[in-house]
């Protein structure tokens, strides 16, 4: 006879290979969903793009922040001398944290960048997959689920944005908060606030929707199972929210440091041109969906979920609202898991109206909620692209699909039920394929920059100094680049950029002139980095001019083809 003991540690066995499975799924996946991606993470990235390059860059800081000094994460090498500049925009933290393997090993800002995004995706397959089996109780239908969620075509017109891709703590906070509701104990509390601190840290956005999420979850649940009698499901919801904050807080001084010094704020009018218009829930980004484009004519995001997820989300939310069980009926299972929240009415109440209520949010200020919210709830002033809580409206669809088909296949026999999630997991597979991705080739490490990596530490100015609002973007392939050196940048970009550099840079953009000397020797800087390709002819002549005329004061270090690297040796009176 075996003992408790043992049919219990036969059976965490038995789960563990199938999370170590499913994550190995999860991580070919990835690499096939984002080919080109894989085989070369080092040499390719999204290069077109200001956000492409401020994403690596930001990745790569992290990374090497919290391998070398944690202490100065925030203090980025960018705006030079500003502090705090890593809280201009989102801080990257989690991706920081998947990429640094990379970092350690190679020392390359884009496999960091790359590996952090493959590893993004096959988190959120993970963890979309054990929400799904605990709403369902079915692993094959849970995989189905974990790739309408995982691999929608938000995500890929996402790529120039590395924290909208650390999307998996959306369906991990949802899987501790049902666990935490089915049993409110402190330990499952500091469960649900560690999930919450895993997507505050990932993207502000998430960590909002996270937040909103888990408040109306344990609102919710409360009202529908009495829990709110008790007073451990209070000690539950005081314990997960200590615990988060406790965390969080601390990455979060300096945003208010920033806000303090910058005075930066959001108008719920600005939010009007981020807002999803009805056009951006037919865009896709997969093959199959290509021929829909031409018929849309404008759209202002990609978010349609998919067909498949999008039917069977509405078809499952009927089956699974008609077959469901009440809250203190014990729902039954498919594949012997141990159970959940399984396919009880409240939860399908729960899932359908967090659909319609993010679905709505998604139009903006235009069509009355998110105004709404705006003026009653502090931290909507925060979300500036009201369209990105799309993203909670798949997560929801993929879930009702799950419990609704669970429903559905539960009187078939085990092989034809997993034949039949099997053929839809391959089904949504097809549907939802995207790649081969528009990645850029890497551009070449120029030796300016192998020749700063040993270099003495010294501010670095790089010309041309775009000064023009609508240039600021190209300031952000100076930062990408700096990942072969982390010397300090005067050049900068981000979602925030302080006043003094919008009205230095027209001064720097003239270097060398005896006026960007007075101010870079404000700034103690060191090198200056000239690209003489990103000239027109006429400012490339004149620059040469003025470089000859103050030729006393600058050694020439290096030259690698049009790219040339002085120290600043000596300063005009």
């Amino acid at each position: 006879m075996v003992s408790p003991r043992a049919a219990a540690a036969s059976i965490a066995r038995a789960g563990a290979a199938r999370v170590l499975a499913v994550g190995a799924l999860g991580v070919l996946l990835a690499i096939a969903f984002t080919w080109p991606v894989g085989p070369r993470l080092g040499s390719v990235g999204r290069f077109d793009t200001g956000d492409g390059h401020w994403s690596i860059w930001c990745v790569a800081w992290v990374a090497h922040a919290l391998a070398t000094d944690p202490g100065d994460l925030y203090d980025a090498n960018i705006f030079y001398p500003h502090d705090d500049t890593l809280a201009y925009s989102e801080n990257n933290i989690v991706a920081g944290v998947l990429g640094l393997p990379a970092m350690a090993l190679t020392g390359n800002p884009y496999a960091t960048h790359n590996l952090a995004m493959l590893a993004g995706f096959a988190l959120a397959f993970l963890c979309a997959w054990a929400l799904a089996r605990h709403l369902s109780g079915d692993t094959g239908l849970a995989i189905a689920a974990g790739i309408a969620f995982a691999f929608c075509p938000f995500m890929f017109a996402r790529t120039a944005h590395i924290q909208l891709m650390m999307f998996f703590g959306l369906p991990l906070t949802l899987l501790a908060l049902h666990r935490a509701i089915a049993s409110p104990t402190p330990v499952r509390g500091i469960g649900l606030g560690l999930a919450l601190v895993v997507s505050a840290l990932s993207c502000g956005y998430y960590g909002i929707f996270a937040a909103l999420l888990t408040g109306f979850g344990l609102i919710f649940f409360g009202l529908s199972r009495g829990l709110w009698r008790r007073g451990a499901f209070w000690l539950c919801g005081a314990t997960a929210a200590v615990t988060s904050i406790a965390i969080v807080a601390p990455f979060f001084v300096p945003y208010v440091r920033v806000q303090a010094e910058l005075g930066f704020s959001r108008s719920v009018e600005e939010a009007a041109f981020y807002s999803a218009d009805w056009q951006a829930w037919l865009a896709s980004s997969a093959w199959a969906h290509r021929w829909i484009q031409p018929l849309l004519g404008h759209w202002n995001e990609v978010l349609f979920p998919g067909a498949i997820t999008t039917i069977g989300g509405i078809a499952g939310a009927v089956i699974a609202l008609r077959r469901s069980t009440t809250p203190a009926t014990p729902a039954p299972v498919a594949d012997g898991s141990p159970g959940g929240s399984g396919h009880q009415r409240d939860v399908v109440i729960f899932y359908i109206v967090v659909a319609l209520v993010a679905f709505w949010i998604s139009f903006g200020p235009a069509a009355g909620l998110y105004r709404l919210l705006f003026a009653t709830i502090p931290v909507f002033s925060f979300l500036r692209a009201p369209s990105r809580i799309g993203i909670v409206v798949v997560l929801a669809l993929a879930m009702l699909a799950a419990m609704g088909a669970g429903r559905l296949l539960a009187g078939l026999a085990p092989p034809r039920r997993r034949l039949a999630a099997g053929a839809l997991a391959v089904a949504l597979a097809a549907e939802l394929f995207t790649a081969p991705l528009l990645m850029r080739e890497a551009p070449p490490v120029s030796n300016a920059y192998r020749y700063l990596a040993t270099a003495q530490r010294g501010p670095v100015l790089e010309l041309p100094f775009f000064y023009e609002r609508i240039d600021f973007a190209r300031h952000a392939r100076y930062m990408s680049a700096s990942g072969w050196h982390w010397q300090p940048l005067i050049n900068g970009y981000s979602d925030h950029i302080p006043s003094e550099f919008r009205e230095l840079a027209p001064r720097l953009h003239g270097f060398p002139s005896g006026e960007a000397f007075l101010l870079l020797r404000e700034r103690r800087a060191r090198y200056v980095v000239i690209h003489r390709d990103l000239y027109g002819r006429r400012d490339r002549e004149r620059l040469l001019e003025r470089l000859t005329t103050y030729a006393p004061y600058l050694t020439l270090r290096l030259t690698d083809g049009d790219t040339d690297l002085y120290e600043i040796t000596a300063w005009p009176h």
